[in-house]
């Protein structure tokens, strides 16, 4: 997949593309019904597949001191918009100059003589331009006059419940991370670096690989069951294990921090980025009597962990 972090230039082996326009936060079932339109509408002109976004999301650059709240920061976007088949992935950077720019000169600058896109899609909320006065019938008109074509998806739902990435971070905060799934496509997954810790983990013989979850979203306090991903180095690979993500009680820490225990794992992994995903929440995060105690519970989480971590398929 080719990534472009500018819409001008762009090389020519790269143009004329079908282009599905979007945040695409969570990369979710709405999201790859959108970029599965574009992609039978590529396949059908016998051109690249593209998908357009913003970095930062234009929320982080209007309120930059609200909470994180992505689903996907830009990595693990990128490999789920990859896993799509997607050929481009055109980035293009939100700042100033992006938020001031009017809607028509958008679609001039950006999608007709940046990226000469012969057809795009979009969802029918989709909103572009200063101020968001940019929409799919501004999208389409301005399609005909210009020379691309459009095609506009209209909301889709399963079981009367719309896909949506506020509905996601809604199952998330309620400790809900299978029914964040049904929405997703895929397990919620964090993406960081581990790092390094007081080791506490290691002298109760639960080792932990500690990690911040930088600029993703927060899901309830608790514990998880969890398959990690190694994405590099000897330990390379998959492994089930159990996560707390919370501010550690029994030790009277305040920050909020994620931990995971590997199970049948000896190695060190600090500074390896790793990928976690959430399959299961089994209990809220509580404060523990003494270390005995905190072992105990830690090895019932393993036990019904591993119970539910072998009634899932991997895939």
């Amino acid at each position: 997949m080719h990534i472009l972090r500018h819409h001008s230039p762009v090389p020519k082996t790269l143009q004329g593309g079908v282009f599905a326009l979007g945040n695409f936060d969570g990369v979710h079932k709405g999201h790859q019904i959108v970029i599965g339109e574009a992609a039978k509408v590529a396949h059908e002109m016998g051109v690249p597949l593209g998908v357009l976004v913003f970095e930062p999301h234009p929320k982080q650059f209007f309120f930059p001191d609200e909470p994180f709240f992505r689903l996907t920061p830009f990595r693990a976007k990128a490999r789920l918009l990859a896993s799509l088949g997607v050929d481009i992935l055109a980035a293009l950077p939100f700042d100033a100059a992006m938020a001031k720019r009017q809607a028509p000169e958008f679609i001039l600058d950006v999608l007709v003589n940046g990226l000469h896109a012969s057809h795009v899609v979009a969802g029918y909320d989709f909103r572009f331009g200063k101020a968001r006065s940019g929409d799919a019938t501004m999208l389409a008109y301005m399609g005909s006059e210009e020379g691309y074509g459009t095609t506009i998806v209209e909301e889709v739902s399963h079981d009367g419940e719309a896909y949506s990435s506020t509905r996601i971070r809604e199952k998330l905060a309620a400790g809900d991370p299978r029914g964040a799934a049904d929405l997703l496509g895929h397990w919620w997954t964090v993406e960081t670096h581990v790092m390094s810790g007081d080791k506490r983990g290691r002298t109760i013989g639960f080792p932990t690989a500690n990690l911040a979850l930088e600029d993703h979203v927060q899901p309830a306090l608790g514990v998880y069951a969890v398959r990690v991903e190694i994405e590099d180095g000897p330990h390379k690979g998959f492994y089930d294990g159990v996560a707390n993500f919370g501010k550690r009680p029994t030790f009277d820490k305040k920050d909020v921090i994620l931990e995971v225990h590997l199970f049948d794992f000896a190695g060190d992994i600090y500074g390896h980025h790793i990928a976690v995903s959430f399959i299961d929440y089994l209990r809220a995060e509580k404060k523990f009597g003494g270390l005995d105690e905190l072992k105990a519970q830690i090895a019932l989480d393993s036990d019904k962990a591993r119970a539910l971590l072998a009634q899932t398929p991997r895939t």
